[in-house]
């Protein structure tokens, strides 16, 4: 009888032996040969599931997003209260753990290697922009948010914000480590919200 395999299950090894590999030898290391052997199969079986390394990348990537994602709307449809909420989205954002540093780590790799190609990934709409909006729209909708602020700018500084500490949790570990950024994020969100 022939073994029936779970095509989905396997793209997703693939997909996470990239990880894996561009977390070891970075991007230039993420040959198609590589990931072949971390993922424990013969090159015509990954290119049986991925014409292009391109490909690869780009389902591997898009793994990355929809399993923070599918993390980000357990939270979401808690009944936790609203700012403590969105402080928990955050820390699903920014690297505060072994699964999310990975992550991020390979999200950044990532981004890096394909800022030039928009014909496979187009950074500017990886989904965090519009994500930072979403907050910020909710905060405003439960009256949390400060009355005088302009809720664009509001926006692009959690963006940065959230941008700039995860690269700085990625280089300097030790320094912002998790504390650091729960107190750094709690710090923020009461600078834009109401008291009480």
């Amino acid at each position: 009888m022939p073994k029936i395999v779970d095509h989905e299950k396997r793209k997703k090894q693939i997909a996470e032996a990239t990880w894996r590999v561009i977390l070891d030898l970075g991007m230039e290391g993420a040959s198609v040969r590589n990931i072949a052997k971390e993922a424990g199969v013969s090159l015509g079986a990954l290119r049986h599931y991925f014409s292009t390394q391109d490909e690869l990348l780009v389902y591997a990537m898009k793994l990355v997003k929809e399993q923070a994602t599918i993390r980000i709307n357990e939270i979401t449809m808690s009944e936790l209260p609203p700012k403590e909420k969105i402080l928990k989205v955050l820390l699903e954002i920014v690297p505060v753990n072994e699964e999310t540093m990975a992550e991020m780590e390979v999200w950044f790799a990532f981004t890096f290697h394909a800022r030039h190609k928009e014909d496979i990934f187009d950074a500017q709409h990886d989904g965090i922009f519009i994500g930072m909006q979403n907050l910020i729209h909710y905060l405003d909708q439960h009256q949390l948010l400060r009355k005088d602020l302009d809720k664009e700018i509001e926006t692009e500084r959690l963006y940065a914000l959230v941008d700039g500490i995860a690269l700085h949790a990625m280089l300097e570990s030790k320094r912002v480590n998790k504390e650091r950024i729960i107190n750094v994020l709690t710090h923020h969100l009461d600078s834009i919200c109401v008291e009480g």
